[in-house]
């Protein structure tokens, strides 16, 4: 049996190969265009984020244009509105112009009557006062020497008048409410008989009225 070189045996153990235990980990070689990947995947995150924030502004927008239109609709509204009250206003404006016209006219009416009711108590009191008040005792004088009454006092003739005045629209007033009504409508209740209503009320009117005129010439 050959003799163990212990030298041979020494220079065979530093030659024989590592343990896997002990070896080393491989470097990573990229392979490929890494750098180009690279750029084209934070390009990618870029575009992710920016479109996110793209789609959060357009919804603002089209909620912005949503509540424009709304606003614009409102606006239209209110202006059909103001133009139908405008052209209400200038209406009623023009009604009120023909309102203070009449008024103004009625006023000038009833300063005219007035002054003329003024003037014609102003000779009716003179009248009476003078030229009726001798005509008069002169006819009671020559009535009472011929046997007969003296004649009844000028207001007795002028209440005769007023109530004279009185029949007679009251008449009127009837006719004119007959032939007002329909022939075909029957009335549901018969009318009472007497004066027409609302006539108490002319009546004491033209009985004022005429009582101013009768009590200046009572008085004169």
């Amino acid at each position: 049996m050959a003799a163990t070189n212990p030298a041979g045996v020494a220079g065979n153990a530093g030659t024989t190969a590592p343990s896997p235990l002990h070896q080393k980990p491989q470097p990573l070689v990229a392979t490929g265009d890494w750098a180009s990947e690279l750029v084209h995947l934070a390009k990618t995150a870029e575009l992710k984020k920016h479109s996110l924030t793209l789609q959060l502004h357009t919804a603002h927008i089209v909620s912005a244009h949503a509540t424009l239109e709304q606003k614009d609709k409102a606006i239209q509204d209110i202006r059909e509105q103001k133009n139908k009250l405008d052209s209400e206003r200038i209406r009623l404006l023009n009604c009120l112009a023909e309102i203070n016209a009449d008024r103004d006219k009625a006023d000038l009416m009833e300063a005219s009557l007035a002054r003329e009711c003024a003037e014609l108590r102003q000779q009716v009191g003179a009248l009476q006062e003078g030229e009726y008040a001798v005509a008069k005792r002169d006819v009671d004088r020559l009535r009472v020497e011929l046997g007969q009454p003296p004649l009844p006092p000028l207001q007795t003739t002028l209440d005769e008048k007023t109530s004279q005045y009185l029949r007679e629209r009251r008449m009127n007033g009837e006719k004119r409410i007959t032939s007002d009504t329909p022939p075909d409508v029957q009335p549901t209740a018969k009318r009472p008989r007497g004066r027409p209503k609302g006539s108490k009320n002319r009546g004491s009117k033209v009985a004022t009225g005429s009582g101013g005129s009768s009590a200046t010439l009572g008085g004169a």
